[in-house]
């Protein structure tokens, strides 16, 4: 069986509806999985013209009204009216549908009426606006999942790259590397790429100071909790190695030499997949008991109601998650 994979829509006013509907026009992708979106119909329809091959949306209520046609999209409204769009317009009630929307995702994928969740690019100065704390979508689904180790990361076909912290200032970030939270973020990496079938699972871990810390010259975190947490999870059969400098570890991998990094900090891991591979890159979160991936950009206000959003991270983010749900 195809997967049902939950696609939120995201921020109506971002490139989210634009790039949906161009994945939806796609028929390739529905041999892989079986959608149900979350958001407005509305919406969708609004942006219709930019992928006219697009199949008709139709609003549902829950799983038994979805019927399983190729000429039909079921949408998930929530009860929720989605504000008028106005592309690259920052509003409260686009803000508060996101989250909605993903929370309704969120709980259809715990009960089990759907396999995964796709989403797509929120707004965080919105979800703010409209009452909200969440720094974005890892921390919903964190909350919701009661998932206290969970871990952003980003995907390709040739990178893979966990982060042991996410969205948060860089004096906070470099205060979480610790033995303890590397060695999990390895764990949790050695457990996903088992899961995706890869047979070697070489697992690199970056340094957080220039050159690895050049023996302690330039910061003694290396020595201090990367390298104590690699010993670790090698003594237990995992193939792990680091720490390696930043800025050469991350080619390495590109080039076949490591089938995963794991880096110190946010930027560290982003900077270099979306300049190698901008288009291709899936945001995965790992360590909650769902599947969940997303596009690996955000809601791009400065070209949404222009057409010319790129559908291909997308297109990605469902078929990874229609391989992990499978794998499930």
């Amino acid at each position: 069986m195809r997967p049902r994979l939950a696609l939120t829509l995201g921020d109506v006013n971002g490139v989210g509806p634009e790039i949906l509907v161009k994945a939806l026009s796609r028929p390739e992708l529905f041999d892989v999985f079986r959608p149900l979106v979350f958001g407005s119909v509305s919406t969708l329809e609004s942006v219709r013209h930019w992928a006219l091959a697009c199949p008709r949306f139709v609003v549902v209520n829950g799983a038994a009204d979805i019927e399983d046609e190729a000429t039909i999209v079921p949408v998930m409204e929530c009860g929720l009216a989605a504000p008028v769009r106005r592309p690259g317009q920052l509003d409260r009630e686009a803000g508060r549908c996101a989250v909605e929307w993903l929370k309704a995702a969120i709980r259809s994928a715990l009960a089990g009426k759907v396999d995964g969740i796709v989403t797509c690019p929120l707004n965080k100065e919105g979800i703010h606006l409209a009452g909200y704390s969440y720094s974005g979508h890892t921390e919903v689904l964190a909350e919701m999942t009661a998932s206290p180790d969970y871990r952003m990361c980003l995907f390709t076909d040739r990178m893979r790259i966990v982060h042991i912290s996410s969205h948060c200032a860089l004096r906070e970030a470099i205060e979480e590397v610790r033995q303890d939270r590397i060695a999990t973020s390895i764990r949790i990496a050695h457990e996903t790429l088992t899961r995706l079938g890869l047979p070697r699972r070489s697992i690199a871990v970056a340094g957080l100071n220039p050159h690895a810390g050049e023996a302690g010259l330039f910061g003694d975190e290396e020595q201090r909790e990367i390298l104590p947490a690699v010993e670790e999870c090698r003594g237990e059969g995992i193939a792990c190695s680091g720490p390696y400098p930043p800025d050469t570890v991350f080619r390495r991998m590109w080039e076949g030499e490591f089938d995963l990094v794991v880096a110190m900090y946010h930027d560290q891991g982003h900077i270099p997949l979306k300049l190698i591979a901008m288009d291709e890159g899936v945001n995965v979160t790992l360590g909650i008991p769902i599947v969940r991936t997303s596009v690996d950009h955000g809601t791009a206000y400065d070209i949404a109601g222009c057409g010319i959003a790129r559908e291909h991270s997308l297109c990605k983010a469902i078929e990874l998650a229609a391989r992990l749900a499978k794998e499930d």
